[in-house]
C-alpha cells in the first residue's frame, strides 16, 4: 500500500451512520467522559454476486482494548472495556463501504480481523477537547485509517501526519465525510485539538471512525 491514501466517503455512507454518534456512552477512563467510544473487533470478507461485491461483516466476540505503555503514554498499559458497536452500525451501508474501500487499498486477505473504534470528542467547559492527548503516536498496527463523519460547532480537530516522531507534520487536514489511510509501522500521526465556537454559546464535538488491522 501507499504510505498515505485519502479517499471521500459518500453522502449515502455518511448519512446511514451519523445519527448512531448521538447514542455512544460515556465510561469511567481518564477521557471518557469528552471521548465517547464504542469498539468492537470483525472479520471481513467479500465475494461477488451478479457482478457486484458484497461485502461480509462478521462481530467477533467482546474483547477488551489494551495499548502498551511505550505507544500510548496517556493510557498504555491500562485495559479498557467499551460498548460493541451497534449491529446496525456494523452491517450499515456506511460501515460496509469504509471497510471496503480498507481492504482494498491495503490488499487485506478474506477473513481478516479489523479493529473499529467509533468515537466522539466533545468540547469541555473551557470550549475546548483534545482530540489525541497520547500526542505524536503510532498504534502498533501494520494499517490504520481515520474517518471523519461530521463535525458540529468546531474548529481544529486537523489529522496531522509525519515522516518520522520528531519532524514536522507534512499533512494537516480536517476530515469531513473523508478517510485517510496511512502505514502506521512507517508514519506517525496525532490531532488537534477541537475549539467551539464562542459566539453560538453551545458545545461542539467531531465524530471519527477509526479501523486497524495487522498484515
Amino acid at each position: 500500500m501507499k504510505l498515505l491514501q485519502l479517499c471521500k466517503i459518500s453522502d449515502d455512507a455518511v448519512a446511514s451512520v451519523v445519527d448512531s454518534f448521538d447514542r455512544l456512552p460515556h465510561t469511567d477512563h481518564k477521557d471518557g467522559k469528552y471521548r465517547l467510544r464504542r469498539y468492537s473487533v470483525v472479520e471481513l470478507r467479500t465475494s461477488f454476486w451478479n457482478a457486484q461485491i458484497n461485502v461480509e461483516v462478521e462481530k467477533l466476540d467482546h474483547r477488551e482494548f489494551s495499548q502498551d505503555e511505550h505507544l500510548n503514554r496517556h493510557q498504555g498499559g491500562m485495559v479498557r472495556n467499551f460498548e460493541e458497536i451497534e449491529d446496525e452500525v456494523l452491517q450499515s451501508v456506511g460501515m460496509k463501504e469504509i471497510l471496503l474501500s480498507f481492504k482494498e487499498a491495503n490488499k487485506l486477505h478474506d477473513g481478516q480481523e479489523v479493529e473499529i473504534h467509533q468515537m466522539r470528542v466533545s468540547t469541555q467547559k473551557d470550549g475546548t477537547a483534545k482530540t489525541s492527548p497520547e500526542g505524536v503516536h503510532q498504534d502498533g498496527f501494520d494499517y490504520i485509517a481515520m474517518i471523519g463523519i461530521s463535525r458540529h460547532n468546531i474548529s481544529g480537530g486537523e489529522l496531522l501526519a509525519y515522516k518520522t516522531k520528531k519532524s514536522n507534520p507534512f499533512l494537516n487536514y480536517a476530515l469531513n465525510g473523508e478517510m485517510v489511510m496511512i502505514k502506521d509501522d512507517e508514519l506517525w500521526h496525532n490531532a488537534t485539538p477541537i475549539v467551539a465556537y464562542p459566539e453560538r454559546e453551545e458545545q461542539g464535538h467531531g465524530d471519527w471512525f477509526i479501523l486497524t488491522a495487522i498484515a
